[in-house]
């Protein structure tokens, strides 16, 4: 088949129409086109573009910038100023009486004045060198929770990841099913019209490949839904479609250690490293608060132009200069009965602290024991699961076999295809279940790999 191309006008506008539509097709081909994400990719394309994770560093950029501005305090305070003014002749009343032997004398009318001055501590109390600690503090505080974010995140994306993949493979399992059971419902059918069975197998038939069906659909709505949140977490654009690599092993753990080693590394967790350095920052406030009970001191200085010299009376009118240096203590007398109450709060706010580390301490231990053992539990569960699937593999066979040769009703076969179904999906969900187990645990003690 040729396509003839002619120089007329009728000729061009099917094929303007012809160039459209093979854009929109193009483009179409492009939309639908899918993203296939690994795990480990998922996890990479969470770590940069998370908007929590890329919250959490900006925190750290402003608690750097804090430090600088607490180390600042050290430096002078410089200030340069400027005055122009006029002013009133001076007026003196020398009689005994009320406004009484008015005396005026001639005032130089204009006043001008530049001068600067500066300010630097010496001694505060070390006041500036507690508010630094403070915040090289936080500034570490910053840092852990960035970490804790990220391992937060890595885990919401494991966990989501395996959501899917388990979905996936139960849609596989439905899929499977559903074929099975359209077959046996025109075996049903079949034997019905030679009077072998009843209409209630038939109908018990149908009922159970419309119940598949229904649960298929259902958990392909979830997959839909679950794809959609994992997008959101490693921010892939809306537009755009993607899907779980199944391809790629997923199977890395490395075995289960004794609790006692786990929890060791748990007591270093991010949770409790936080913990420690607020009791730090505690501590270092009420160095602070000490600090109220002593004196400043302030190295000083000034120097000026001046006009007139108002120094002298009457004034003279010249420009003169007048410069001051020097050191300057103060010692506030109130903070004696005043910071007795801040001293109080200090130290309760250390007592506060310290409970609070316990309290951290002890959800971590209760954690980390209910996940040490329900991974045990899982491990333990592989045995089980494949003799389970072996023998509801069995039981198939034999109550099918039955079937066909009208020994057995409907109802132990759909009671067999029913436990079969399940036993396959226990098999491939104890297998996620440990995996997704093995990195909470890893999490819970601050061991979450940073490539998974």
């Amino acid at each position: 088949m040729f396509l003839k191309i002619t120089n007329s006008t009728d000729d061009c506008f099917p094929r303007i129409l012809l160039l459209f539509v093979m854009i929109l097709a193009f483009n179409g081909l492009q939309a639908q086109e899918v993203h296939s994400v690994s795990l480990q990719e998922a996890l990479k394309l969470a770590k940069e573009n998370n908007k929590k994770i890329l919250r959490s560093q900006l925190e750290v950029t402003l608690s750097e910038q804090n430090i600088k501005e607490r180390k600042e305090l050290r430096l002078p305070d410089v200030q340069l100023n400027g005055m122009y003014s006029r002013i009133t002749n001076i007026t003196e009343f020398k009689g005994s009486g009320f406004l009484n032997g008015k005396e005026v004398t001639k005032a130089i009318p204009e006043i001008y004045e530049v001068n600067s001055t500066f300010k630097m501590p010496i001694y505060a109390g070390n006041k500036i060198n507690n508010a630094i600690k403070i915040a090289n503090q936080e500034n570490e505080i910053a840092k852990i929770k960035t970490e804790k974010t990220e391992n937060d995140i890595e885990l919401e994306v494991v966990a989501n990841y395996l959501a899917i993949y388990k979905m996936m493979e139960l849609q596989k399992i439905f899929e499977e099913n559903i074929k099975e059971e359209k077959s046996r419902l025109k075996e049903v059918q079949s034997l019905q019209k030679h009077g072998t069975v009843t209409k209630n197998e038939v109908i018990r038939a149908e009922l159970q490949l419309s119940d598949r069906e229904l649960n298929a659909l259902t958990n392909s709505k979830n997959i839909k839904i679950a794809l959609h949140d994992l997008k959101t977490l490693i921010q892939i654009p809306e537009n755009e479609e993607i899907a779980i690599d199944t391809t790629s092993s997923l199977d890395e753990m490395n075995g289960l250690d004794p609790y006692d080693y786990y929890m060791t590394k748990a007591l270093q967790n991010e949770e409790m490293r936080i913990a420690s350095q607020e009791l730090d920052i505690s501590k270092t406030e009420l160095k602070m608060v000490k600090g109220n009970y002593l004196p400043s001191v302030h190295f000083f200085g000034n120097y000026g132009f001046y006009y007139p010299n108002y120094k002298f009376f009457p004034p003279n009118p010249y420009l003169y200069t007048l410069g001051q240096v020097g050191i300057e203590a103060t010692f506030d007398l109130s903070s004696l009965y005043k910071n007795k109450t801040k001293m109080d709060q200090a130290n309760t706010k250390i007592e506060w602290q310290k409970m609070q580390n316990e309290i951290v301490k002890e959800e971590i231990q209760d954690k980390l024991y209910k996940e040490h053992t329900q991974y045990q539990e899982i491990l333990e569960k592989f045995v089980v699961v494949d003799k389970a699937l072996d023998l509801a593999n069995e039981n198939y066979r034999i109550v099918k076999l039955k079937y066909l040769n009208q020994l057995v009703l409907i109802t132990e076969m759909v009671d067999a295809d029913n436990a079969l179904l399940q036993a396959k999906y226990n098999k491939i969900s104890t297998r996620l279940d440990a995996i997704l187990k093995h990195y909470e645990l890893l999490h819970t003690a601050g061991m979450m790999p940073s490539e998974i």
